[in-house]
């Protein structure tokens, strides 16, 4: 059953979008012919096909932990706008009273 003008305009009311009467005629086609796409794919027995989170295989992207030596303080703090007694100083983010 293929879209009425009042459920594209409908759509497009609610996507905030302003489609002239081409555009409107236009996807009054292109969206029936999706939908019907989308009814034709329901008709296909996925009974035997178990659920899928992604068809992709898992793996782990992340590196192993590994324990080494940090950088020293002085050069940590080398490039910082502002330092003090050895840290970072920010601008508070919360105001106390």
């Amino acid at each position: 059953m293929p879209l009425s003008r009042q459920d594209v305009e409908h759509v497009a009311w609610l996507a905030r979008l302003e489609l002239t009467d081409e555009e409107i005629q236009r996807l009054q086609v292109e969206l029936s012919a999706i939908l019907e796409y989308a009814r034709m794919l329901e008709q296909i027995d996925v009974s035997q096909v178990p659920p899928t989170a992604t068809v992709l295989p898992m793996r782990n992207v992340m590196r192993d932990d590994e324990v080494a030596p940090s950088l020293p303080r002085d050069v940590v703090l080398a490039n910082a706008p502002d330092q003090e007694e050895g840290y970072f100083r920010v601008p508070p983010v919360l105001e106390t009273e």
